[in-house]
């Protein structure tokens, strides 16, 4: 069977000035039979890596720059990295349009809400009254705190299962959610964790790390499953 080929967006140090990648999430796409690939920070070759690609996972790093949702930038937000915004910008884009599966995980939940239309917490303690702690200590393949499952979406039928323990590592979040995309799941003080769009094949997000826990945590291997599965399906 041909393994689909799956783009990766890049993670970016700015002190190296250079692109890097977790090596989980490459693990996990090869381990459930993809090929995955690491994408140049190049926004004028998004139209040769969407034709190129079966799918695209966007990944986790830096914030997102709130100029993208109207807002300023305030002293709590991390580091932002605009070309990396602007790639995935026209890399989503193009990606949508083609309706190839789409995944992301913790800024990419956050990306894909944004781009969508929706807005962020750019710090979560100091914005969401009552958080619970979404940012924990390591290992970050431990479970930190559950998520509740909505009935009827993706992720309850594929797991079977109303409650899930998932890992947290981030500071920003989902504030206002996008009109295109529903909840998939979400945290006992009302934070979106996940997220699908109806009107594509398969548009899906997550805001744990599962390429931290798929070894240790067979739900988080079959989330990962399921996108490879739909990337192979063309």
């Amino acid at each position: 069977m041909n393994k689909p080929v799956i783009g990766v967006t890049p993670l970016f140090d700015t002190e190296k000035d250079s692109i890097w990648m977790l090596p989980g999430y490459m693990e996990v796409l090869t381990a459930c039979g993809a090929l995955p690939v690491i994408l140049p920070l190049d926004p004028d070759s998004v139209g040769e890596m969407a034709e190129l690609c079966d799918g695209f996972l966007f990944t986790g790093g830096q914030d997102v720059d709130p100029a993208l949702y109207g807002q300023k930038i305030l002293p709590a937000c991390g580091e932002i990295y605009p070309l990396r915004d602007l790639l995935e910008a026209e890399l989503f884009r193009r990606a949508f349009e083609l309706d190839k599966p789409i995944f992301g995980i913790c800024r990419g939940i956050q990306f894909i809400n944004v781009v969508l239309g929706g807005s962020l917490y750019q710090d979560i303690p100091g914005q969401k009254e009552g958080a619970i702690s979404h940012r924990m200590a390591p290992p970050y393949y431990k479970g930190w705190h559950e998520v509740c499952i909505t009935p009827g979406t993706p992720l309850r039928h594929l797991l079977g299962k109303e409650l899930l323990n998932v890992n947290s590592y981030h500071h920003q979040g989902i504030r206002s959610l996008s009109k295109r995309l529903k909840t998939m799941a979400m945290t006992s003080d009302g934070l979106v964790e996940a997220v699908y769009c109806p009107e594509k094949r398969f548009l899906q997000a997550v805001q744990w790390h599962p390429e931290f826990s798929w070894q240790h945590d067979g739900d988080q291997f079959k989330i990962m499953r399921s996108f490879v599965d739909a990337c192979r399906k063309g």
